[in-house]
């Protein structure tokens, strides 16, 4: 399970190359609806690319590491790659296609979308699983979400909605204040569970969950609280239901603190932020659990 691309993490570029079109390996079904889906150009060919393309009409162009984003290529780039190869898929994309970039990346990207002057960039929070290359992705469904989780925001969202429905997944088209709310939650969620995962070394999400639910729990109120204070938003009740929910479908996934500029680092800013500003730390758990794996 420790191999599964899950919401957690998307995939890096691949070293191989991949034709344009592609042999898809969809089930008959997704087959005779795929039809609908808009040609994309998709940067990264790991799992998360792979599939993508795979739910496609094999028109997709699948860009890799150092290939730059086609200026006459119609339709929605796909961005699956690790957050840190971010400014190198912006470099390699010319300016006048910079709002057809949809970013698949976990984590807070706003601050960087503000330095890029990217402004309301489309996103999507995706909550599947993929165990290998080539495998068909499982839903992240869960007892409090059958509906499933995945969603998406902006200009190509109702087209990455019908790309993934093509390909047997659900999808969610949402404005931006809902979408904030749930990308906030997933960021809270692995925020709070890599940690207190990470101060219990081999605790996977689902010991977590079971054996340290206090902790999470506390840690979660905690990040909720100030993320929603920031954002000037109010949640929907049972987040905790939610994220605890969320953590039993991926039970088995291991824990760790990764990505800390994109993900515990956003809720490490407004604690500094706090502090240099003369008032109590929003995160005081946050920070100590940081500080006494010392990770910051």
């Amino acid at each position: 399970m420790a191999n599964i691309v899950l919401s957690l993490s998307t995939s890096s570029f691949s070293s191989h190359s991949y034709p344009t079109k592609h042999t898809s390996s969809l089930t008959p079904m997704a087959t005779a609806i795929r039809t609908k889906v808009v040609p994309a150009v998709i940067v990264g060919g790991g799992r998360v690319g792979r599939a993508l393309q795979d739910m496609g009409n094999g028109n997709d162009l699948l860009v890799k590491r150092g290939e730059p984003v086609p200026l006459d290529f119609k339709g929605p780039v796909l961005v699956c790659t690790r957050n840190d190869d971010l400014e190198a898929v912006l470099d390699a994309t010319p300016r006048s296609r910079w709002d057809d970039l949809v970013f698949f990346q976990n984590g807070m990207l706003e601050p960087w979308f503000e330095s890029k002057n990217l402004g309301d960039a489309d996103q999507v929070l995706a909550y599947f699983a993929i165990s290998k290359l080539g495998e068909p992705p499982i839903d992240g469904k869960t007892d409090t979400n059958p509906e499933g989780l995945t969603a998406a925001y902006g200009k190509w969202a109702s087209a990455v909605a019908e790309r993934l429905h093509a390909g047997g997944l659900s999808c969610k088209v949402l404005n931006k204040e809902e979408f904030q709310k749930q990308m906030l939650e997933k960021l809270i969620w692995i925020s709070a569970f890599m940690l207190v995962g990470a101060r219990h070394p081999g605790a996977t999400v689902g010991a977590v969950e079971k054996e340290y639910r206090s902790e999470v729990s506390s840690l979660i109120t905690e990040l909720a609280s100030a993320a929603g204070a920031e954002k000037r938003l109010v949640f929907e009740e049972a987040m905790e239901e939610r994220l605890c929910a969320y953590s039993r479908s991926v039970a088995h996934f291991p824990t760790a603190v990764k990505e800390f500029k994109w993900r515990n680092g956003w809720f490490y800013s407004l604690s500094q932020k706090a502090i240099a500003e003369g008032k109590p730390d929003p995160c005081p758990l946050h920070t100590e659990w940081l500080k006494e794996l010392k990770i910051v």
